[in-house]
C-alpha cells in the first residue's frame, strides 16, 4: 500500500529533506507540497500530513488535518504542553479524527539521549540543560529541550523524588525553568544542533550529550513517523512513542 503524504512547509530545509525521502521511497508518494501561500485544502485527500512549518502556521494546519480526518505528524517546534492538551480535546470531540504525532526531534540518537536523561534524573538533585542550534532557529527553548526537561520532571515525580533544586529563579541568566529545570539556549552561526544534559551529585557529575552533525540524522525518524502515523491513534508526543521506550504518560 502506498501512503500519500502532504508536506506543509515543503520549501523549507526539513520540508525539502522530507520530500526527497518520500520521492525515493517505494511505499510513499508525494500528494502535495505546500508553501506559505498554498491553501490548506491542498492537504485534503492525503493519507498523512507532515507539518514542518513554523509556530505561527502550525496550529491551523493541525486543526485542518484533524477536522478532515487525516493523520498528522507535527515536526514544528513551539508546541507547549497546554497547546497539545487543546489538540487532545479537539481530537476527542471531532468525529472521524485520526492520530496526531508531535515529534520534537526526528533524530533517533536525540530520542535516546532524552530517554537516558529521564532514566538518570531521579538519581541527581541538580540538573540543567544547555541546547544550541543554528542562528535561524526562531524558537527557544527548543522543543527537544522542553520535552527532555518535562520527562525528567515526570521521572522524578514517579519515583517520589522532589522537584529539582533550582535556586536563584529570579536570575534570568540561569535559564528558563521548564518543569523546574533550568534550560539555557544558544543560537549561533556555525552550529546545527546540540543538547547537553548536566546532572550533578555529591562528588560527581554526569553529562548526556547529543550532537547533530548532519540533517541526514533525521531521515530514519521521518520515515518511521510517516509509515506509522496512518495506523496510530490519539495524540502522542515524541518518537519514543513509536520506539516503545516507555517514556512519559502520553
Amino acid at each position: 500500500m502506498t501512503i500519500r503524504v502532504a508536506v506543509a512547509g515543503a520549501t523549507g530545509k526539513m520540508g525539502q529533506l522530507a520530500t526527497r525521502l518520500i520521492e525515493a521511497a517505494d511505499d510513499l508518494e508525494l500528494h502535495a507540497g505546500l508553501d506559505s501561500r498554498a491553501p490548506l485544502t491542498a492537504l485534503d485527500g492525503a493519507d498523512v500530513v507532515l507539518d514542518v512549518t513554523h509556530p505561527a502556521a502550525s496550529a491551523a494546519i493541525v486543526e485542518h488535518a484533524v477536522r478532515g480526518g487525516i493523520p498528522v505528524v507535527v515536526g514544528t517546534s513551539g508546541w507547549s504542553a497546554d497547546r497539545i492538551v487543546g489538540i487532545e480535546r479537539l481530537v476527542r470531540d471531532t468525529e472521524g479524527a485520526r492520530a496526531v504525532l508531535f515529534v520534537p526531534n526526528f533524530s533517533i540518537g536525540s530520542v535516546l539521549g532524552t530517554a537516558f536523561a529521564a532514566l538518570a534524573a531521579r538519581f541527581f538533585d541538580s540538573i540543567e540543560v544547555v541546547e544550541a542550534h543554528h542562528a535561524g532557529k526562531v524558537d527557544s527553548p527548543s522543543g527537544t529541550a522542553v520535552r527532555t526537561a518535562e520527562l525528567m520532571g515526570e521521572a522524578r515525580a514517579a519515583a517520589g523524588e522532589p522537584p529539582v533544586a533550582a535556586p536563584h529563579v529570579d536570575q534570568r541568566a540561569r535559564g528558563q525553568l521548564v518543569a523546574g529545570i533550568p534550560v539555557h539556549s544558544l543560537r549561533m552561526t556555525g552550529l546545527l544542533a546540540e543538547q547537553r544534559v548536566l546532572l550533578g551529585g555529591d562528588g560527581e557529575t554526569l553529562q548526556i550529550t547529543h550532537s547533530t552533525l548532519s540533517s541526514s540524522s533525521y531521515e530514519a525518524g521521518i520515515l518511521l513517523a510517516l509509515r506509522r502515523a496512518p495506523e496510530a491513534e490519539g495524540v502522542s508526543v515524541g518518537l519514543d512513542a513509536l520506539l516503545e521506550l516507555g517514556l512519559g504518560a502520553r
